[in-house]
C-alpha cells in the first residue's frame, strides 16, 4: 500500500516543544540505522536551530530536519519505511520558506554523499572536497537553482 503524500503534516517547530518527537526520528535514523554516535548527533546545538517535523496521519513523527540563522540545513532524517514519498522535499521546502521569511538568502547543507542526488534535485550544487563526519562521507552543497 502506498500512502498518499497528503497524509503527512509538515510543521515548523521549536526544539523545546518537540524535542521527544525529533529525538525519536533522529535516533532511529542516525544512531540505530547509520551507527552515528549519539554524542555526535545530539551535540547540544539543537536549541539554536529551527526544526521541521513531519507527522503521519496518526500523528506519529516520521521525519525531521533543522536550519540555523545562517541558512545551514542539517540533521535531515526520514524513517526508513517513509522514504521516497516526498517528505524530505516538503521538509526542505518548509525550512527554506521559513528561512526566506526571516531574511535568510543563502542555503547550504553538509550532505551525505549517498544523498547528493536528492539535494541536486532540490537545486543544490556540491562544492569543496568530500570529508568524513561520524565515519560517513559528506560533501558541502549550496543552493544554486531552486526548482520552480
Amino acid at each position: 500500500m502506498n500512502d498518499d503524500m497528503n497524509d503527512f503534516d509538515i510543521a515548523i517547530v521549536k526544539w523545546s516543544d518537540k524535542q521527544a518527537e525529533i529525538t525519536s526520528v533522529r535516533r532511529a535514523v542516525f544512531v540505530e540505522e547509520q551507527s552515528v554516535p549519539e554524542s555526535i548527533d545530539f551535540d547540544g546545538s539543537d536549541p539554536d536551530f529551527i526544526h521541521v517535523l513531519a507527522l503521519d496521519k496518526n500523528d506519529r513523527p516520521v521525519g525531521t530536519a533543522r536550519i540555523n540563522r545562517k541558512g545551514r540545513i542539517g540533521r535531515m532524517a526520514v524513517l526508513k519505511n517513509y522514504r521516497r514519498r516526498g517528505i524530505g522535499r516538503k521538509m526542505i521546502q518548509a525550512l527554506m520558506h521559513h528561512g526566506r521569511k526571516n531574511s535568510i538568502t543563502n542555503f547550504h547543507v553538509s550532505s551525505q554523499v549517498t544523498a547528493m542526488g536528492f539535494y541536486k534535485k532540490m537545486g543544490f550544487e556540491p562544492y569543496g572536497k568530500q570529508f568524513l563526519e561520524a565515519g560517513i562521507k559528506h560533501i558541502n552543497m549550496k543552493l544554486k537553482n531552486p526548482p520552480k
